[in-house]
């Protein structure tokens, strides 16, 4: 039992994590918070096994091909529910305008692919079921991936300094000649293909399902709130923590109470540390 908690556990965990780190990134070009965060992960499930599957497109042509059509997804999601936004002043009103594309998405999804569980082509063919099954081990080969790339992006590259500077005083980067809008774009295409290659990865684990979305939505968000707005080591850790005791509470609880006791720890948490276990306390200047 312990390893199949543990193999369920981090599998799911790096998923959540993935899809955390979608939000952070989508959050910290914009200040604003897209609940397209989740959609964009069931697109990379959906979109993989409509390409490989039904289309018979190779493999790595279909994850390409995924890929690309998620960070199109990204796009339209900056221009029609973010930027708008942006220019009023009630900048909350995102809450509304990023949702109702989500559910848009989700709407659409389950009109043109199913409203059942889809299946999600074997990849590699390894592993029989067992915790070393490739279902298991690829959501946290493509955390690890996307951890590394990111680290590399913003540490090492002109670009991802670019990246840094928005996220930390958009308006000074103006000043200074960054093209604010042009990174902010590039930022979103960059967060789908994120939530793509989370999608992707655990198809095999989630099945292309239209529901997924909805579902990642909530469970992504929550390693944010656990881990702290914007930090992405954070969402990490939190991520991995959510799934081993979500998998923990399903084997012992089953079902619904799983759910419940999530709740109820999310709740705790926040209530002990509203910024986040990982999240700075937010300074107010007077």
């Amino acid at each position: 039992m312990l390893p199949s908690i543990l193999a369920s556990g981090l599998a799911i965990g790096a998923v959540y994590a993935l899809i955390g780190i979608t939000y952070n990134t989508m959050f910290s070009a914009s200040r604003v918070m897209s609940f397209t965060a989740g959609q964009l992960g069931m697109l990379g499930g959906v979109l993989g096994s409509l390409f490989i599957l039904r289309l018979g497109l190779p493999p790595i042509v279909g994850f390409v091909v995924t890929l690309a059509a998620c960070a199109v997804v990204g796009v339209i999601t900056e221009v029609v529910a973010v930027r708008p936004v942006l220019s009023k002043l009630d900048q909350h009103l995102y809450v509304l305008s990023t949702l109702a594309l989500a559910l848009m998405i989700q709407q659409v999804t389950a009109i043109e692919w199913s409203t059942e569980p889809q299946p999600f082509p074997r990849l590699f063919g390894i592993g029989n079921g067992g915790p070393w099954d490739e279902k298991f081990w690829l959501p946290l080969v493509a955390c690890a991936v996307v951890v590394i790339g990111l680290e590399y992006l913003y540490r090492r590259t002109l670009v991802g300094r670019a990246f840094l500077a928005i996220s930390e005083d958009n308006f000074a980067a103006r000043a200074l000649g960054l093209p604010e809008r042009n990174l902010r774009i590039a930022s979103y295409a960059m967060a789908a293909v994120i939530g793509g290659i989370a999608g992707f990865a655990s198809g095999e684990l989630l099945l292309a399902f239209f529901a997924n979305g909805a579902m990642l939505n909530f469970y992504g968000f929550v390693p944010v709130a656990l881990g702290g707005l914007g930090n992405n080591r954070g969402a990490i850790i939190g991520g991995l923590a959510l799934g081993l005791f979500q998998q923990a509470a399903n084997f012992t609880f089953g079902g619904v109470f799983a759910s419940v006791a999530v709740f109820i720890v999310f709740i705790v948490v926040l209530l002990a540390a509203p910024q986040g276990l990982f999240g700075a306390t937010a300074a107010r200047r007077v």
